[in-house]
């Protein structure tokens, strides 16, 4: 039986290969948050990724019901873009999994000005099921007509208009799929500990991925834990986590930040 690297009340982070690691595990999990290595855009140590063997053990280490939100966007080679997150979206409805959504992580901000094409600034959030998902804890704004009734009209498939109604606007409505957030040193995260690793997302990022699928006590896995940005948030959340990661280094890091988060939630109490 595999060892844990390090572990708390809450959570248990492995170090060692995730396709290894997978089919040892023991308890399913209701949500898998990360952002695998994609195109070479990062040099993670040297180690490669199988992407069809992670995924295919994702889907088996997931509970009915249970929710993969996995995070990549593609490089630019030779003046094309190389489409792999469409490709792996593809590959995860081939397998049996549904597209639940398709959102976008927009950056308020962009690393480098690009002379040919619009700047990069957006990664896609694609939201992956297993059947249909079994939490839906959906993120809240106001509705800019909260409270206030408007005439409004239906339009047929013809594109004819049919019936003219009333409707009522609730005081709030749910958040849409794209989600802007600042990033960049000590906006993606205010832990300098974490910029240790090449690639991080913002820590209110998987904040808000973790209340919207995941209810307290939930297992959340992230099998590319880097820098440990999944666990923070699950022990700032209440949620049970698992974290792989393949190098001792970012596991280190990972270990540094999970353990200033406790003693920062003790203070707290």
């Amino acid at each position: 039986m595999i060892k844990p690297y390090y572990e708390t009340e809450l959570g248990k982070l492995y170090h060692g290969d995730c396709l290894e690691i997978l089919p040892q595990l023991t308890e399913k999990v209701d949500l898998v948050l990360t952002s695998p290595p994609y195109d070479n855009l990062r040099d993670y140590k040297g180690f490669s990724f199988d992407f069809e063997g992670v995924v295919n053990g994702l889907s088996t280490a997931i509970v009915d019901g249970g929710i993969i939100v996995w995070i990549v966007s593609d490089a630019t080679i030779k003046g094309s873009e190389t489409g792999t997150s469409f490709k792996q979206a593809l590959y995860f409805k081939e397998i049996g999994l549904n597209l639940h959504d398709t959102m976008i992580y927009g950056k308020n901000g962009f690393a480098f000005p690009e002379a040919t094409r619009y700047q990069p600034i957006f990664e896609y959030m694609f939201v992956f099921s297993k059947g249909k998902p079994k939490s839906f804890n959906p993120l809240k704004r106001k509705n800019k007509y909260g409270g206030i009734v408007k005439r409004e009209f239906e339009r047929k498939k013809d594109g004819t208009i049919q019936n003219e109604k009333d409707r009522y606007y609730l005081e709030e409505g749910n958040y849409g799929n794209i989600w802007m957030f600042d990033t960049g040193y000590m906006h993606s995260s205010k832990d300098p500990i974490a910029y240790q690793h090449p690639a991080i997302f913002p820590d209110k990022l998987a904040q808000d991925h973790i209340r919207s699928w995941s209810n307290p006590g939930d297992i959340v896995l992230d099998p590319f834990l880097g820098s440990g940005t999944t666990a923070v948030a699950c022990e700032r959340l209440g949620r049970r986590w698992i974290g792989i990661e393949i190098s001792e280094e970012y596991c280190k890091i990972a270990v540094k930040r999970i353990e200033q988060e406790r003693a920062q939630l003790k203070l707290c109490l």
